[in-house]
C-alpha cells in the first residue's frame, strides 16, 4: 500500500470516534482525507471547530457548519495528524503551519486522536525539524536562544501563518525530554507556541499500516 491508501486507512478508523456533538478538525494531507469523510455522516454532528483557513474551507465545501471556539466550549474529540509521534504519543506538529490554533483545539478538547501513517511513529521526537511560530520582530531573537539549546533554526521563507506570525523549523534537535523542552520554548519572549505537544499529547493514535489499522492508546 502506498503513503495515502495508508491515512485514508487511518482517516477512516477515525470516524468510529465521532459520536454527535461538536469536533474538533485539525490540518493536513490526513486530515483532508478525514474531512471527506466526515461529510458522508455530518448529518450525525452539530458542527466542527477548524484549525486552519484551510481545513475550513475544505469543511464548507461539503456543507460541514464550522463555528468559532468562543462560542462553543469545549469539545468532544478532537481529530489531527502529526508529522512525528512517539511512543507516549507526544507528537510534532506545525508542518503545514497551524500548530498555534491546533495545540489551541487540542486543549479544549476531551479526546484528542490523531491519525497517521505508519511511518509518523518514532522512538524519539525530533528527525523532523520542530517548528516554533514566532512574533515576526522577534524571528532573529527567538533564532538566537534555539542555536543556545543545541538546534539550528531555520526560518520557513515566505510563510505567514493564519495568525499572521512566521515559523522557525529547528532541524538538529535530539528531543530526549519533550514535556520539559516544550516549556523551555515556550517560555522565550516572542515564541507564540512550540509544535511539540507533550503537555497535552494525543490520548488515542490510529495509525494505517500495510497489515491494517493499529491503535495506540495513552
Amino acid at each position: 500500500m502506498d503513503q495515502e491508501a495508508l491515512k485514508r486507512q487511518a482517516a477512516q478508523a477515525a470516524l468510529e470516534y465521532v459520536d454527535g456533538g461538536l469536533i474538533g478538525i485539525g490540518t493536513g494531507s490526513t486530515v483532508n482525507y478525514f474531512i471527506d469523510l466526515l461529510a458522508g455522516i455530518k448529518h450525525k454532528i452539530d458542527g466542527t471547530v477548524s484549525s486552519s483557513e484551510a481545513s475550513t474551507q475544505r469543511l464548507r465545501g461539503h456543507g460541514i457548519q464550522v463555528l468559532d471556539l468562543n462560542s462553543t466550549g469545549n469539545l468532544s474529540v478532537y481529530i489531527d495528524g502529526a508529522d512525528e509521534s512517539n511512543h507516549q504519543l507526544q507528537l510534532i506538529k506545525g508542518g503545514g503551519g497551524a500548530l498555534t490554533r491546533e495545540k489551541i483545539i487540542a486543549a479544549a478538547s476531551k479526546t484528542f486522536v490523531c491519525i497517521a501513517d505508519n511511518s509518523k511513529l518514532v522512538k524519539a521526537l525530533g528527525s523532523f525539524p520542530l517548528p516554533v511560530e514566532v512574533i515576526p520582530m522577534a524571528r532573529s531573537l527567538v533564532a538566537r536562544q534555539l542555536l543556545k539549546l543545541g538546534g539550528t533554526p531555520v526560518w520557513r521563507e515566505g510563510v505567514v501563518t493564519d495568525n499572521g506570525n512566521h515559523i522557525l523549523d529547528v532541524h538538529k534537535l535530539n528531543i530526549t525530554h519533550p514535556l520539559e523542552l516544550e516549556q523551555t520554548i515556550n517560555n522565550m519572549p516572542g515564541v507564540v507556541t512550540v509544535g511539540l505537544f507533550a503537555l497535552r499529547p494525543a490520548d488515542i493514535l490510529i495509525l494505517g499500516t500495510p497489515t491494517g489499522v493499529k491503535i495506540l492508546r495513552d
